[in-house]
């Protein structure tokens, strides 16, 4: 008698109809770039489908924005954007061509970001105390510089120099490097930028980063103070977090969510962040838009009340 050949395993369903494709609002080797390859590269073995990351680079990533709002409902598209895309942009362009709230789901909040506020080493200032002493009897040198106008770090040195009473003159740079060269040939006395731009230069001895913005001290710099610690009760961070468009069946936000919340679970994936200088997050879709509303109301009065236009 034959035996009975044994049944063959049948394949996991995709959990797509077929491959998602992640924009990204800036050119391949950002951070935001790098946040949507660590995902996407474990996430194709999540949904059983390839996964594309797709750079549409332009006005400060709303062109990215624009083009995801008007997807098809039948095409599998997320993007991966930040606040300066989906809470500042609103805030501050006329026409800015995409409602962040209205055109767009919150999927899932996937890490965070630290800003950092530094100063040359020849300011004789050692601690914030000392820093915003220094201000106060030097109001005319109240000069903070940040990477873009419009920026993050522009809102936030706003907002910190609010918080201390200190008027503060904002000079806005085309970039890291023209700041960071500016701050440390004495031109400007104080700048306000990402942790990961400055730790560096921190840790050679080339500037002094006096704080850092996150509620808890940074991983990556642990014996640098948060502003709380260091008198001034102010806390705030910058994030990278995934929206589809609204267009998107609402079962199919939820598989994705589901899906990204496992991928930031594994242990591989915290390591590559951390590699990376980024802080990993793992977050519903719940906890997402929680965030959100949090971060809108905490930024959204220091934007208007600056008065800033692009």
């Amino acid at each position: 008698m034959a035996g009975i050949a044994p049944a063959a395993h049948a394949q996991p369903q995709p959990l797509l109809d077929g491959p998602l494709r992640i924009i990204v609002g800036y050119a391949p080797g950002g951070a935001t770039d790098r946040v949507a390859r660590i995902v996407g590269d474990k996430l194709g073995a999540r949904l059983g489908v390839p996964v594309i990351v797709e750079n549409k680079s332009g006005a400060g990533g709303r062109l990215a924005a624009q083009q995801v709002k008007a997807t098809p409902a039948n095409q599998n598209v997320l993007m991966l954007a930040n606040p300066a895309v989906m809470v500042v942009a609103p805030l501050v362009f006329k026409d800015n061509g995409y409602d962040a709230e209205r055109d767009f789901v919150p999927v899932s909040h996937v890490n965070t970001y630290d800003f950092a506020l530094a100063v040359s080493p020849s300011l004789p200032v050692r601690n914030l105390g000392e820093l915003l002493e220094w201000l106060r009897a030097h109001p005319q040198q109240a000069n903070f510089g940040v990477p873009a106008t419009g920026s993050l770090p522009h809102f936030f040195a706003l907002m910190a120099g609010a918080k201390a009473g200190v008027p503060t003159q904002v000079v806005g740079y085309r970039g890291s490097a023209p700041l960071l060269n500016d701050l440390l040939g004495n031109q400007v006395p104080v700048a306000v930028d990402t942790l990961d731009v400055v730790v560096a230069q921190h840790e050679a001895g080339k500037l002094r980063i006096l704080a850092l913005s996150g509620a808890q001290r940074s991983p990556f710099a642990p014996g640098i103070p948060t502003f709380k610690e260091a008198g001034l009760d102010l806390a705030a961070t910058g994030w990278n977090t995934f929206f589809a468009p609204a267009s998107m069946p609402k079962d199919k936000v939820e598989r994705l969510a589901r899906a990204i919340h496992d991928v930031m679970q594994e242990p591989e994936t915290a390591s590559r962040f951390k590699d990376a200088m980024m802080v990993p997050v793992v977050s519903t879709q719940a906890e997402t838009v929680k965030m959100l509303h949090a971060y809108r109301a905490q930024w959204a009065p220091v934007v208007q009340k600056s008065g800033y236009q692009p």
